[in-house]
Formats: structure tokens, sequence, C-alpha cells
């Protein structure tokens, strides 16, 4: 039996769609796209927080806010102890540390020179689980600020929020939505960033 016209038609296009797809399915453009390039992946620097702790109020924290409004050019918060201490010598409520929280180009600026001083090398156990990272240092004066006799030395704590865009959605009050789980930082993607960005070392 010959197949009637209708019949061939939809045979000749089956077998054209179908090599179609296997050629499409061998051609590298069918790979996975490269998600590197979207906008939306993108990693940055979503604040860097600044801490001095002191453990006593007085003129020594004054003077460590001054070094942290020096750096930052930005009025530090004073945090209080949560509890009375007697071998500690503080008690609940008293003024104990500062900190300054640093958006945008200055807190990349800050940053650079906090890495300068560890020589760009950090540890495992510097990343949290959710990409950020944090690191200290001794002396302040390594951060390019000129020594005073009056103020003395304090070392400081960085802290370093990474984030990708989309991150307000699961914060803003109106419409709040979660964020997927793909989207989410995990600890090997801030690591990955740091390598990537300042040619970092990361040490076990």
């Amino acid at each position: 039996l010959k197949p009637s016209p209708a019949q061939a038609t939809w045979a000749g296009s089956h077998s054209s769609a179908s090599s179609r797809d296997q050629q499409q399915a061998s051609s590298p453009a069918a790979a996975m796209p490269d998600k590197s390039d979207n906008p939306m992946r993108q990693i940055k620097v979503e604040k860097l927080t600044l801490n001095i702790s002191v453990g006593e109020s007085g003129d020594r924290l004054t003077r460590a806010a001054k070094v942290l409004e020096q750096l930052t050019e930005q009025q530090p918060v004073f945090t209080k102890c949560r509890l009375t201490i007697r071998s500690f010598g503080v008690r609940r409520n008293e003024k104990i540390a500062c900190y300054v929280t640093v958006r945008g180009e200055k807190a990349e600026e800050i940053l650079e020179k906090g890495l300068k001083v560890k020589e760009y090398e950090l540890r495992k156990k510097n990343f949290a689980h959710n990409g950020s990272f944090g690191f200290g240092i001794t002396e302040h004066i390594d951060l390019g600020i000129k020594y005073d006799p009056s103020t003395g030395i304090y070392g400081m704590d960085f802290y370093v929020h990474l984030s990708r865009p989309g991150l307000r959605v699961q914060y803003r009050k109106l419409r709040r939505g979660k964020v997927g789980s793909a989207h989410r930082l995990r600890k090997e993607d801030g690591m990955k960033w740091f390598q990537t960005k300042y040619d970092g070392i990361i040490l076990n």
C-alpha cells in the first residue's frame, strides 16, 4: 500500500524535526547557560562592620570611638554589656564597645586596607555558612592612621556581609517572599569570591 500524501508529509516533517533536535542536543549552545554573566548572580559587599571591644567604659572607650570615626568619617554606636560579671569588672547596661557599619565604595576601600594587613590570607573558619566572613587586626595604625600617643593603639574586628541582588525580598515589609536555595550564598561561594577578587589565599 502506498502512503497517502498527508501521511508522507507528516513523516517528512517528523524526520526533519527529530534530526533538528539531535543537532541542537549535540551543539554546545544546548549545554547549560553560563550563570556567571547573569547580573543577578554577581556577589557584592552588602556592608562592612568594624567593631572595637574595649571591655570597660570611660576614656578608653571614648578614644576607641574616635579611632573608628577617624577611619570611617561616621559616628560610631556604643554597645552595652548584657550581664553583670564581677570577674570581668563589668556591669549590666555598661557601655563596653563601639562599632560602625560602612557601605558602598568606602566599605570596599577599608576592606582592602584590612586584607592588606592580613597579607590577603584567611582561614576556612573565617567564613560563615552564608558566605560572609570576618577577621581581626591587632593595631589600627596598620590601616594608615597616624599614631597618636594620647589615643594609644587599638585592635578591631572586621565583618563582611556578602549578598546577591534580590536579597531584599525576604526583608521588605510588603509582599515579602523567600529567596530560593540556588540563589542563596554558601560558604564555598564566599571563599571563591575572596580568591577571585583579591587573589586571596585560604589556609586550613
